[in-house]
C-alpha cells in the first residue's frame, strides 16, 4: 500500500511538471527561431543599411529560389536592418557574426564596410556598392583576396553619363547641386567624384549634405539660392525612401532632379541613369550560391553591372517647360509620358 501511494505521489509530481516543461520548450523554440543555427541547411545573414526599395530584395530571393534554396527547408535567414542609422550597423553586423551564419549579404556601401569590420572569416557578398576598391572593401576587383566579393559599380562613369545627359537637355547648365546623405560613409567619395565630373564638364557644383527629411527643405532652398539649375541625388536608400517629399520640394522650386534610381524618375524625377538594380540583387544570389557550394570569396572576382537604364520622364519635362532633344529620347530605355 505504501508503495502504491509513493508511486501515485511521484506520478502526480511528474504530471504537475508537464505544463511547466511545455512552457519551457515553447519559450526555447521562440528564442532560437531567429537563430540560423537552429534551422536546416545553410545559414544566411542579410545586413541592410536602410531597407531596400520594393521589389529589390524580392529579386534576390527569386534568384535564390531559382538556384534551389527554400527558406525553412534548406536555408535559414537572419535579416538585420539599421533603418538608416549608421551607428547601429556595427552592432547588427556583430550579431550576424555571433549567429555563425555561413555567408552575409551586405547591401550598400555602409553595410559592406560594417560587415567587413565585424569579420575576416565569414564570407561577405556585397551588392549595390559604389566603388568597392575606393571604399576599402577589396584591394582589386579581379583579385579581391579576402572574405569580400560580389557586385560593385563605377560611380564616376555613371555620374559622368548622368550629367552629360543633363547638359544635352539643359544646354545652358552651369551649376549642379549634389544631394548626399551626410551619415553615409561613402559621402566623401561621392562628393569628390561629383567635383571631378563637374570639372571635366566645365560645371560648378554645390554640395548639399543632409541627415534626414527635415533637412530637405533647407537643402533645396540652398540649391535655389546658389543658382543650381539641377539637382543630382546620390545612391542612398535613406534618400530614396523619402523621394516623394524630395521630389515635391524640387518641383516647387522648378529644379529638375537626376538620380541613379529608375523609381525616382517614375515618381517625378526628370531623368535616371544607372545599373539595373533588380539585376544587381538577382546576381548576388549567384555569389551566395557559389560560396555555399564551397567557392572562396577571395577567388571570385568582383563584377561590375552590364545592364544600364536611361529613364526620362516627359511629364516632368513638360511641367518644368523643358524640351527633351530627340537625340536624348533615342538613347532612352524607358520614357514616362
Amino acid at each position: 500500500m505504501q508503495s502504491q501511494t509513493a508511486t501515485h505521489v511521484s506520478l502526480s509530481r511528474s504530471l504537475g511538471f508537464l505544463p511547466l516543461l511545455a512552457v519551457l520548450l515553447v519559450s526555447a523554440a521562440l528564442v532560437v527561431a531567429d537563430d540560423p543555427r537552429a534551422g536546416k541547411g545553410h545559414r544566411l545573414g542579410v545586413l541592410l543599411y536602410a531597407g531596400a526599395p520594393p521589389g529589390l530584395l524580392e529579386a534576390f530571393w527569386e534568384g535564390l529560389r531559382d538556384l534551389g534554396y527554400v527558406e525553412g527547408h534548406n536555408l535559414t535567414v537572419a535579416l538585420r536592418n539599421a533603418e538608416g542609422k549608421n551607428e547601429r550597423l556595427h552592432a547588427l553586423a556583430a550579431e550576424l557574426v555571433q549567429l555563425h551564419v555561413d555567408v552575409i549579404l551586405a547591401v550598400n556601401t555602409p553595410s559592406a564596410q560594417a560587415a567587413k569590420q565585424a569579420t575576416t572569416t565569414i564570407p561577405i557578398v556585397i551588392t549595390r556598392v559604389a566603388d568597392a576598391v575606393g571604399a576599402g572593401l577589396v584591394p582589386s576587383l579581379a583579385r579581391p583576396g579576402g572574405n569580400v566579393t560580389g557586385l560593385s559599380f563605377d560611380t564616376h562613369d555613371l555620374s559622368l553619363k548622368r550629367i552629360q545627359v543633363l547638359k544635352e537637355i539643359l544646354p545652358g547648365l552651369s551649376r549642379v547641386g549634389a544631394l548626399v546623405n551626410a551619415d553615409n560613409p561613402a559621402t566623401k567619395l561621392n562628393l569628390d567624384e561629383i567635383a571631378e565630373v563637374s570639372a571635366e564638364l566645365g560645371l560648378a557644383f554645390l554640395p548639399l549634405p543632409v541627415q534626414g527629411p527635415s533637412d530637405f527643405p533647407g537643402a533645396v532652398q540652398a540649391a535655389t539660392r546658389e543658382h543650381a539649375e539641377a539637382l543630382v541625388v546620390f545612391d542612398d536608400t535613406a534618400l530614396t525612401q523619402q523621394r516623394a517629399q524630395l521630389l515635391k520640394l524640387a518641383a516647387q522650386h522648378a529644379l529638375p532632379v537626376a538620380s541613379i534610381y529608375k523609381d525616382f524618375a517614375e515618381a517625378g524625377g526628370l531623368i535616371a541613369y544607372g545599373p539595373s538594380l533588380p539585376a544587381l540583387y538577382r546576381r548576388a544570389a549567384y555569389y551566395v550560391d557559389r560560396i555555399l557550394q564551397g567557392a572562396k570569396p577571395s577567388e571570385l572576382p568582383v563584377e561590375r553591372p552590364t545592364t544600364f537604364e536611361l529613364v526620362i520622364n516627359l511629364k516632368t519635362a513638360e511641367a518644368l517647360g523643358i524640351t527633351i532633344p530627340p537625340t536624348v529620347l533615342f538613347q532612352a530605355d524607358a520614357v514616362i509620358k
